[in-house]
């Protein structure tokens, strides 16, 4: 009986200790793969955003309509706007 206890606290520390291990040897590589990714779409979307205003002559203005018939609008987050007043203690 004591034996079986013994062996399961002995499992627990190894996967601890193993992940302990795992978590700083793997995590500096998939943060730097990470860090690395965002920079690059980064980068994509500044020279997407440059050739966009290259393409444009100069004093020219663009405007972008945002349909309101579109659920997924930037202005609706949901939900509804309850009023409510301050009750000032006695």
């Amino acid at each position: 009986m004591g034996g079986g206890l013994f062996r399961t606290l002995l499992i627990i520390a190894l996967v601890y200790y193993g992940v302990r291990f795992l978590r700083r040897v793997l995590f500096p590589f998939l943060f730097k793969a990470f860090v690395k990714k965002a920079a690059q779409k980064g980068q994509q979307q500044y020279k997407e955003q440059q050739r966009a205003q290259q393409s444009r002559p100069e004093g020219e203005v663009h405007i972008e309509y945002i349909n309101k018939n579109d659920k997924k609008s930037a202005g609706d987050v949901g939900g509804e706007y309850v009023d409510f007043e301050e009750i000032k203690p006695d």
